[in-house]
């Protein structure tokens, strides 16, 4: 379809460098290069639109409930669009007035809510339930998240598109000049084993923790990401593993090519995962992946990785090991990350993602 206004929930880049905040830009982007005649409106926060320059930008109404799901529906309904996208996986609770496509990330909240802050009783009880069940097209974001979908809302699967994510172009392999200037810059090791992610409990980094303190002739680790929630513990187990951890809580985006490819390996051992973009990463710049064996992780490694039950410590500390110590291994298992990750692009996910809206409008013109 050609002409095409989409009304979009630019939620997601209240925090720019998480993983929401990552699809919303760059899908955004893939579409507005696919389709240069549509028009994407974004609504979002303040000083986001620089995330989306290929956009209409303006402010979501600032109320948190009235704003969002009465004032901001009824803009929506006056601007008359021809459909509605919400990367961060809502609707408003009002009426909008169109066809519309949602992109659900993750349903983790529903797996364990032990793994969350508090109670979220607006968001998970209501929302995020009255958005999928009303969008006219749900995305999502892997085969795992498609099956959890249908098991807790219940819906016709035949509705749900999956859409992976893609992976920047600027993480790939870098040459050795340009990579010991980020490690002078970071202050890296010259061996380390890696973990990227947000600190909170269900990135399961206390399993990490435990197979690295035991690993032999074992690198430095390095763990990069922000306090998330419930973190306590974790953190006290950090404090007390010396100065060969070490922790980059803040660091630009622009850094995180350099630092995957100086890893001698990438370990994700979360207990869940909507899609886990930090492996995809990983593969892209050439770097070693142990994975946990839980929801979307096997689906996107695919055999390119190593998979690990997610909470075995002793598994985990044979993996690890196997990789640093075998060259032939981590030769073979960065062979294959490149070319698995060469499987996923933005541009492709950003058609795919018209394809959806295209199949929202067609249904809902259907007498």
């Amino acid at each position: 379809m050609t002409g095409l206004q989409i009304v979009v929930d630019g939620s997601g880049l209240e925090r720019p460098w998480a993983g929401v905040g990552v699809y919303t830009s760059q899908i955004l982007h893939a579409m507005a290069v696919d389709r240069p005649d549509c028009k994407l409106t974004v609504f979002g926060p303040r000083r986001a639109w620089m995330y989306v320059p290929n956009t209409t930008y303006r402010l979501l109404p600032q109320t948190r409930l009235v704003g969002r799901h009465l004032q901001w529906p009824a803009i929506i309904r006056r601007l008359k669009p021809s459909a509605y996208f919400g990367p961060a996986g809502a609707l408003p609770l009002g009426r909008i007035g169109c066809p519309s496509v949602i992109t659900v990330h993750d349903l983790a909240i529903y797996r364990n809510s032990r793994w969350f802050p508090g109670r979220q009783p607006l968001s998970t009880r209501v929302v995020v339930p009255r958005s999928v069940l009303r969008a006219d097209v749900v995305i999502a974001v892997s085969e795992n998240t498609a099956r959890d979908v249908v098991e807790f809302f219940g819906i016709d699967r035949k509705r749900i598109e999956v859409v992976h994510h893609g992976v920047s172009a600027k993480f790939r392999p870098m040459g050795r000049e340009e990579l010991e200037a980020a490690r002078a810059r970071l202050g890296l090791p010259e061996r380390f084993v890696l973990f990227v992610g947000t600190v909170e409990p269900r990135k399961n980094l206390e399993t990490l923790l435990d197979a690295w303190v035991l690993m032999r002739d074992r690198p430095d680790l390095v763990v990069v990401g922000s306090w998330g929630w419930r973190y306590g513990s974790i953190r006290e187990k950090m404090e007390r593993l010396g100065p060969r951890l070490h922790h980059l809580e803040s660091v630009d985006p622009e850094e995180l090519p350099a630092i995957y490819n100086l890893a001698r390996v990438l370990a994700h051992p979360a207990w869940y995962e909507g899609f886990g973009l930090p492996p995809l990463e990983a593969m892209a710049s050439g770097t070693p992946v142990v994975v946990a064996d839980t929801s979307s992780l096997p689906e996107v490694v695919a055999g390119a990785g190593l998979v690990v039950p997610a909470g075995d410590v002793e598994a985990w500390r044979k993996a690890l090991e196997t990789v640093v110590s075998d060259i032939d291994l981590a030769a073979e298992l960065r062979h294959r990350g490149i070319l698995r990750s060469a499987q996923f692009s933005w541009e492709r996910a950003g058609h795919l993602t018209w394809r959806a809206i295209d199949r929202a409008i067609r249904a809902t013109a259907t007498p």
